[in-house]
């Protein structure tokens, strides 16, 4: 991970605990191409987050192909993964995001 990678982290949550609000969910979705997967992930992932996060998230799209260094700097090893930020713990969650009660669970939405 280089430098810039870790301020640019370091400034998001900054500007998050500044708003006070620990539940907003930082989430990064790095996917390879718009492939059919892809495009199922993406759709996939921003519903279950309007559905049970509407306000309280903030998603990034990174396309590795497009970005191959954010691959390497977060130590992406399959595509669609999905990492959730904030609020702590860090999950790492890989598929297409179709199974709803996976994803709840991996965000920490519903228990286990």
């Amino acid at each position: 991970m280089n430098e810039t990678e870790i301020t640019d982290d370091t400034e998001e949550i900054d500007k998050l605990l500044q708003k006070g609000d620990m539940q907003t969910y930082l989430l990064r979705l790095y996917i390879a191409g718009m492939t059919d997967k892809s495009a199922q992930a993406v759709q996939n992932i921003r519903k279950i987050c309007e559905e049970n996060l509407k306000g309280r998230y903030e998603l990034e799209v990174i396309d590795i192909l497009q970005q191959p260094e954010l691959a390497y700097q977060a130590q992406i090893i399959a595509a669609p993964t999905l990492i959730k930020k904030l609020p702590l713990p860090l999950r790492r969650l890989i598929g297409d995001m179709s199974i709803k009660e996976r994803i709840l669970v991996g965000l920490d939405l519903r228990p286990q």
